[in-house]
Order: C-alpha cells, then sequence, then structure tokens
C-alpha cells in the first residue's frame, strides 16, 4: 500500500479536521509507522505553535483611542458611494497582496523567535523579581527563587476526550538524582552483589517523553532497570502447589555489545492470583497548585483517575485529599458504586496555588488509616510533578515524614505528570520510602497500562521488602557487573538483616536484572586488582572448582508480616549462543542496550541502534498490549536524534 505520509488530507486529519473518508486514513494509520510518525509530529508542532500563540498578548488601546471608536459608533453612518467594479477588483487586489506580505512577516518573525528560544533553551538565567511575580501570576511562589530558562506560561487546556499536545519545555528546572554506572568488580576481590528489586517504570515513559518531543534525555533520567520494568514478560510464575508468591528464573547467553562476555538475565514473577482482590481503601492526594496548571498534568491527571475509578467495583471505596498553598477533603469514603460521585469531584478540582505538599500527605494517610480494611488494599495514590515549594519542601524531611507513615500499614504508589520543572528524584525518593510504586504518565495510553492492564500489580502487594544477593564462582568468573539497580544497591549485610526496607512486589510484577560477566582468565575492564593476599584466598570454591556459574539467594516479607523467607537457586552457565537464547532474553538485551546508548554509558562497548532494533524485532514473539512493537518505533525516533 503506497504511503500517504505527503498526502494533504494526513495533516488536516492531525488537526482534527473532518474528513469524508477519515475511516480509509485510519486504518491506513494503523499499518503505516511512517505516516503515524508523521502524525505525532504534526500535532506536536500544532501544540508548539498553540501554546506560542497562545501566550502573546495582544496589544491593548489607550484611552484616547478607546474614546475616537466610541464617538465614530455614536455617528449616524454616511452612505456608501458605490465604486466601479474595476476599483473594486483593484481594492481587493492590493488587500490581497498586503495580507500575503503581513502574513509571511509575521510568520518569518515567529519562527525566528522560536529558533531564538529554543537555542537558548539550555542556557540559564535570572528572572527579575518583578517580571517573575507578573510571569507566574497563576502561582504563588515567592518570585525571588525562580531562576533558569522559562516555560512557556499555561495555555488553554484541551478538550477531555483530546491527547494533551507534545510541547517542547526547558528541561533546566527538572530535577534528577545522578547515576553512576555500577562498576566492574573482580571475583578476586568481591564475590557478592546484594541489591533491592525495582518495580518502577517511570523512567521509561519519560524517556519517551523527551525522545517523542524531539529531545535526548538527560542521562541521569535513565534508569535501565525501569526501562526493563516497564515491559510484560513471559517467564514462568509459582506453581498452583508453592508456598511462595515468587518464582525465580535465570538464563544466560553471549553478550551482544562484548562479545567475549557472557550475560546472565535473572527474572522474578510475581503470582497472578487465582482468587479475587481484596477491597481497597484507596486515598488520591491530587496536586492542584498552580504548577499543575498545563495541559498535560491536571487535564491528564482527571482522566487517568476517571479511568482508575471505573476499574473499581462496590467492594472499594476512594476519598480524595488535594493540596496546594493548603490541603483539604474534597471527598470523604465514598463506596465506587457510586462511580458519578467520585468522578464529580474530581471534575471540579482547578489549579492554583504553591505547592504545600507536606500538608497533603499528613492529612491523606490520616484518612487512609482512620478508614483502614483489615486484609484489604491501603494505599495513598499521590499524583503531582513533585515541585514542592511551601511547608515541609526539604526532601529529608519529606522522605522521613513518608517513612514514618508507611509504618502504619498504608502502601504508597506515587504518579508523576509534566514537564519542565518535573521532580524526578523526589517523587522516586518518596516511593522508595513508603512501601510503593513510582510510575510517570505521560499519555492517556500510559494511563490505561498503569491504572488499567496492571492495575493488579500496581495496587495489591503480594511480598514486600524483596532482596537479591548473587554469588559469583570465582573458579567460573573473573569479573561481573550489575546493570542498572545503581540507586537499589545494598550493603551485604542487609541481606540477612530483617530491619532493612527494600521493594515490594505486586500481583503480575516481573524484575529483570541483567549481569555482564566477564569469563574467568579473561582480563576485567577497569577492575582494581586487590595486592597479592597474605595468607591467600579464603574462597573455597578457588580450592575445590565448582561448575556452577553463580548461586542467586533471595529473600522476602509476607505483606503484614515481620520476618522474612528466603528461597536459593544455583546457576549453570551450559554455554548458550545469543541465537538460540529466548525472545524475553534477546528483547531485554535489546531494552538494556538502548539504556546504555542514551546513557553513553562507558560501558556500552558494541551497542548500536541497529543491534538494539535487530534484537527486538527477534523478541516479538510475545507482544502483549503491544509494547514491544512501541518500543521498536521509538528507537527509530531516538536514531535520528543521535
Amino acid at each position: 500500500m503506497r504511503c500517504l505520509a505527503d498526502d494533504p488530507r494526513l495533516t488536516a486529519f492531525a488537526l482534527g479536521e473532518s474528513l469524508d473518508d477519515s475511516q480509509d486514513l485510519e486504518s491506513h494509520l494503523e499499518t503505516c509507522a511512517t505516516c503515524q510518525r508523521v502524525l505525532r509530529e504534526t500535532r506536536a508542532l500544532h501544540g508548539l505553535l498553540d501554546a506560542a500563540l497562545s501566550a502573546e498578548a495582544g496589544p491593548g488601546l489607550a484611552d484616547a483611542q478607546l474614546a475616537r471608536i466610541e464617538t465614530a459608533l455614536s455617528k449616524p453612518a454616511r452612505p456608501r458611494r458605490a465604486r466601479p467594479d474595476s476599483m473594486r477588483r483593484a481594492s481587493w487586489r492590493v488587500f490581497g497582496l498586503a495580507a500575503v506580505l503581513f502574513l509571511s512577516l509575521g510568520l518569518t518573525l515567529f519562527v525566528v523567535n522560536i529558533q531564538s528560544q529554543r537555542s537558548a533553551s539550555s542556557e540559564q538565567r535570572s528572572i527579575p523579581i518583578g517580571d517573575a511575580e507578573s510571569y507566574y501570576s497563576h502561582d504563588s511562589r515567592p518570585a525571588a527563587t525562580l531562576t533558569g530558562p522559562v516555560p512557556p506560561p499555561p495555555h488553554a487546556q484541551p478538550a477531555l476526550n483530546a491527547e494533551p499536545p507534545l510541547v517542547l519545555e526547558p528541561i533546566a528546572r527538572e530535577g534528577y538524582d545522578r547515576i553512576d554506572d555500577n562498576p566492574f568488580v573482580s571475583t578476586r576481590r568481591e564475590t557478592l552483589s546484594t541489591f533491592s528489586i525495582d518495580v518502577d517504570r517511570a523512567a521509561y515513559a519519560n524517556v519517551r517523553r523527551f525522545l517523542q518531543s524531539g529531545q535526548r534525555p538527560p542521562p541521569d533520567a535513565v534508569r535501565i532497570e525501569e526501562l526493563l520494568n516497564n515491559f510484560a514478560w513471559n517467564d514462568p510464575q509459582p506453581a498452583a502447589d508453592s508456598e511462595h508468591p515468587v518464582e525465580i528464573s535465570v538464563e544466560t547467553a553471549r553478550c551482544p555489545w562484548q562479545t567475549e562476555h557472557r550475560l546472565v538475565r535473572i527474572a522474578l514473577k510475581g503470582r497472578e492470583p487465582s482468587e479475587q482482590r481484596p477491597a481497597s481503601n484507596l486515598v488520591f492526594l491530587l496536586d492542584v497548585s498552580g504548577s499543575m496548571n498545563q495541559p498535560q498534568k491536571l487535564p491528564l491527571l482527571k482522566k487517568a483517575f476517571r479511568l482508575l475509578v471505573s476499574k473499581l467495583d462496590a467492594r472499594d471505596q476512594v476519598s480524595i485529599v488535594v493540596y496546594a498553598g493548603a490541603s483539604g477533603v474534597v471527598l470523604p469514603p465514598t463506596s465506587c458504586a457510586e462511580p458519578e460521585t467520585i468522578i464529580a469531584a474530581l471534575e471540579q478540582l482547578q489549579a492554583s496555588g504553591s505547592t504545600n505538599g507536606g500538608a497533603g500527605i499528613e492529612q491523606a494517610y490520616a484518612l487512609a488509616s482512620d478508614n483502614f480494611i483489615d486484609g484489604g488494599i491501603n494505599r495513598v495514590i499521590l499524583a503531582t510533578d513533585g515541585d514542592f515549594n511551601v511547608g515541609i519542601s526539604d526532601r529529608g524531611q519529606l522522605t522521613r515524614l513518608i517513612e514514618d507513615k508507611a509504618r502504619s500499614g498504608v502502601f504508597l504508589s506515587v504518579l508523576g505528570f509534566g514537564m519542565g520543572n518535573y521532580q524526578d528524584a523526589t517523587l522516586e525518593e518518596l516511593s522508595n520510602r513508603g512501601n510503593g510504586n513510582y510510575a510517570y504518565i505521560d499519555s492517556l495510553r500510559e494511563a490505561y497500562k498503569v491504572l488499567g492492564r496492571e492495575l493488579l500489580g500496581s495496587l495489591w502487594t503480594i511480598a514486600r521488602d524483596v532482596k537479591l544477593q548473587v554469588e559469583f564462582n570465582p573458579s567460573q568468573v573473573a569479573g561481573f557487573r550489575l546493570i542498572g539497580y545503581e540507586n537499589r544497591v545494598l550493603a551485604h549485610q542487609d541481606f540477612d538483616d530483617d530491619s532493612k526496607d527494600a521493594g515490594e512486589l505486586g500481583a503480575g510484577h516481573s524484575v529483570i536484572a541483567y549481569y555482564q560477566v566477564v569469563p574467568a582468565g579473561q582480563e576485567v575492564p577497569g577492575a582494581v586488582e586487590p595486592d597479592s593476599l597474605r595468607y591467600g584466598t579464603s574462597s573455597p570454591a578457588v580450592e575445590n572448582p565448582s561448575p556452577e556459574l553463580l548461586f542467586v539467594k533471595l529473600r522476602y516479607q509476607q505483606p503484614q508480616g515481620s520476618s522474612s523467607i528466603k528461597l536459593e537457586l544455583p546457576v549453570l552457565d551450559a554455554g548458550q549462543t545469543l541465537e538460540d537464547a529466548s525472545a524475553d532474553f534477546k528483547f531485554g538485551c535489546a531494552i538494556t542496550a538502548f539504556g546504555l546508548i542514551l546513557r553513553d554509558s562507558p560501558y556500552r562497548g558494541g551497542a548500536n541502534f541497529g543491534t538494539v532494533l535487530e534484537l527486538a524485532r527477534e523478541g516479538l514473539a510475545f507482544d502483549p498490549g503491544g509494547d514491544r512493537r512501541a518500543f521498536i518505533e521509538l528507537v527509530e525516533q531516538a536514531r535520528t536524534l543521535y
């Protein structure tokens, strides 16, 4: 079928104009990746133009000018003298030529202005206090604290059934914690690797937001473990008669970006519950401050929570707490048998004021605790851009507050929205300390994925404080490197300490981790080797070689338990080639290599976009929801930026 990328109907369709043959065009769009990309780019450009034009203030009229207009309007109109046809035609020609010249000049100046803004987007500049007060008139944050690139002011909100336009925004006010890639470790120095699991997937949607708006994501926004955990995996879940809610699977094969090394894939799969889920007591904690007054924030938040409400039933109850300069209960605990009452409370929300998140957190947890359901799902769902600026605004204070509230048995889910001032680091840490999970909502499709398809995993915790410890056999392994999980690494003694917090596993959730392994006898890249040991090695594995490659240990607690349960699994490496590896192994390699490229990791080796696409296409055998095919399209977009 001929590609319609140059067809003017595609532009009309992108701008929402009615077409007689729109059904044929929609059918074509389902199969043509090029037209899908053109459609997105057209809508993104339309959003950018709409934002810029709506931000332009029209010139006002002076009092004297207004007086002259009123005087002229009050006089009786004089009859107009008819003009000859030739003069009328000449007048229209002159008027048309002037209009064309005016529009051409205006468009040229507008494009130059947009280009100058984009070229200066990475430069820091201070906003004069007076200008800041007028510019941020929708927000009562102290003007003197506003520095950095100026985001465009909020513009008209789209209809509720429309996707928010993609708008290119400066990122200097966005907050990301620094990530330094885990280094290679020599087994002459260390044989253990210990870390907490992570079921967050916010980084993937956030990275996608950057790439689809034509920007490279900051390297620190790329958390490889969250890219991996964004996808569904075809790993086995626990057997029906297993006493454990989680199953461990391990696969090894050649490393595609460092062919002399091996790659180890460790997968955890949470049980898909066969019984009906328990009743839920949910408190929606919603940020309605002025910084949420953008189409990608509060309007999208309302749609996402409407979708969540549609997935609940009479077993469940919902409360709504909002916060801005102050906090308050918008909706007391209400049965989801009355969804129209909950949705009406959502629809009345408006954004204004500063962001006092601490007060809202206190009130939301108090409401959840007062209505606690024994044996049920008790959870606060925080939705915000993370830009806390009054009250308890310090990250340390906020995380201690959340940590204290988590002891009540109420878990936390964090949903991030927006761009420009998005505070990723704060939201990730809040979810970690609140026994929770963290997702970024960049579209209705992502909202449906997190709050629809994966609702059980997002809300229903089946294992708490899940930790992994991997012991490498020095007779088989010269060195190893854990890929990702940099901010989840634990001290080895924490593995056996049940008081040490770790990640939570939801129903049906998967957790994937890759280790890059240097076989025995090879040099370990960049590893610091110890001096010769005075008393020799204390490892019995070297004195009594074993064929095992590594030994996996896992600890978890029951959701309401206080002592941990341990699982163990020895692993052999049968020397499997990459070609014979499973579809899941190959697709996971594609995502990992993609993350290494986006991070410009010093350990990326021979990773390139061609390899990523080849591996991803070989991993399409299992693709529920079409997420893997969408990943391939995203890689194609990224390749044009890098």
